[in-house]
């Protein structure tokens, strides 16, 4: 029997190799424990954030993050794939169960490396280079995969590579115009129309799109990556009955790892007038579009936390979140309108809300500022009429993640009063900046009696939050 060298065994106990990252790197481990504190501390409501759960983060530091394996199970460029295989088939299992689809009907690839890569992977597999799409405007409540672009520039790849055409929202009630979207649709004659939104408060009629398609010979898209887990307890309309393909992530509502899903329809897509049957040809399409076209070897790690997800996404429990999420998004709505300010739609059937500060004479800019520096994160964003996308009139308000942590109606209560309080402070220290943002940031931060105020509020704030707890791995 050979003798393993001294010099071997050193190298497998290599310090890099076995020390910990606060030992290795504190300056890092310093910045991660900062990150951690700011979570605990502050309220969460960025509308695409959640916090994943242990059995999440375990698959994400496991062993399976150092294996690759580019192709499909049972196809792989690689050897050693046996259990990789499971993993991934055991994932695609799940991914179908969880939204009651039927393995005959339904396929489903869970390699995609998040929702902007699963987007262009669809278009790829549905279209050739120039094709035209129709999606949400981005100002309107869409995503930038949808096809944005501007007068002067074509910001999304989507755009760059294929002809898009927005439909709008109505300005007055902010909801989808989709007699308009049909009229249009009509003239452009999309290849695909996207059914999918990033800050739309309310339910999509996946019957109407799919009537619209069906006038023009298109697919139709839906991506669902904002409502996937409300859809997978069926907490809303699911986009399954009437579309060809639906993408989503899997970290948003879902409450998994960040990482993209592709479902795609199998079998008969039509019967002719002779009875000839057409049949779908979507699962090449996709799967080739994924890899080779866009992607490289799989995060195997990611594909296993998925599964972990979809499992938890079966439980009694994980309903009942869903349920929250959405009582609490019209709960803070509710609270908001009572209080004079303004919602886009009017109302949420979701788990976010649209405020629009217009009639408070606010930015979405300063108010999100503001409210960050009070420990309560969003972000602006466009609504109903805005001009810009750089200065947009409003900010978007989501409840998974404070859901996630307990909290609950009366709970809500207090998020609108520190809202309210946060946002009553920036429009006075707004009337004395004026206008400029460089000139309300200096204000804010250099006028002791403003920066005193800040500081009092971001203590109430923060106070509060800690009370809820933070899952995950307790140190980081």
């Amino acid at each position: 029997m050979a003798k393993i060298s001294t010099s071997s065994k050193m190298l497998g106990k290599s310090q890099l190799l076995h020390s910990n990252l606060w030992d290795s790197d504190p300056e890092l481990m310093d910045l991660v424990k900062k990150e951690k504190n700011r979570q605990l501390r502050g309220l969460e409501m960025i509308a695409s954030e959640n916090f994943t759960s242990v059995p999440v983060l375990q698959c994400l530091s496991s062993c399976l993050h150092n294996k690759y394996s580019e192709g499909l199970p049972g196809q792989r460029y690689y050897g050693g794939n046996q259990f990789i295989d499971q993993i991934e088939i055991l994932c695609q299992k799940r991914a179908l169960e969880a939204y009651k689809l039927n393995p005959e009907e339904w396929g489903v690839n869970v390699q995609p490396y998040s929702g902007s890569p699963a987007n262009l992977a669809v278009y790829t597999g549905l279209c050739n280079p120039h094709d035209r799409i129709m999606g949400l405007d981005l100002p309107d409540g869409g995503h930038l995969t949808h096809g944005f672009m501007t007068a002067t520039k074509k910001i999304s790849a989507t755009s760059i590579f294929f002809e898009s055409m927005p439909y709008k929202v109505d300005v007055k009630t902010g909801l989808i115009d989709y007699d308009k979207l049909e009229e249009n649709a009509r003239l452009f004659k999309p290849k695909v129309i996207i059914a999918g939104m990033s800050c739309y408060s309310r339910c999509l009629d996946y019957k109407r799109f799919r009537e619209i398609a069906n006038q023009n010979g298109a697919y139709l898209f839906a991506d669902m990556a904002h409502v996937s887990g409300l859809v997978v307890t069926e907490q809303i309309p699911s986009p399954f009955e009437y579309c060809d393909v639906v993408s989503t992530t899997t970290h948003k509502t879902l409450r998994g790892p960040r990482a993209g899903v592709i479902f795609f329809r199998k079998g008969v897509r039509s019967v002719k007038a002779n009875g000839d049957k057409v049949m779908y040809d979507l699962e090449a399409r996709i799967n080739q579009a994924v890899f080779p076209g866009l992607q490289g070897g799989p995060h195997n790690h990611a594909i296993a936390a998925i599964a972990t997800t979809f499992l938890q996404a079966k439980s009694p429990e994980f309903v009942e979140y869903q349920k929250q999420v959405i009582t609490n998004a019209q709960r803070l709505c509710k609270g908001l309108i009572e209080r004079g300010y303004s919602i886009a739609t009017g109302g949420t059937d979701v788990h976010l809300l649209l405020m629009d500060l217009r009639n408070v004479g606010l930015t979405g800019a300063k108010a999100e500022y503001l409210l960050e520096e009070i420990s309560i994160a969003c972000n602006k964003n466009t609504v109903p009429g805005d001009k810009s996308a750089l200065n947009p009139s409003g900010i978007r308000l989501g409840t998974p993640a404070l859901t996630t942590r307990g909290l609950v109606e009366a709970d809500m209560d207090r998020v609108v009063d520190f809202i309210d309080r946060g946002l009553k402070l920036c429009k006075e220290i707004s009337a004395t900046s004026g206008p400029k943002f460089v000139d309300f940031k200096n204000i804010l931060h250099n006028d002791e009696a403003f920066a005193a105020k800040v500081a009092a509020l971001r203590k109430d704030v923060e106070d509060f939050s800690v009370q809820f707890p933070l899952p995950g791995i307790e140190d980081y």
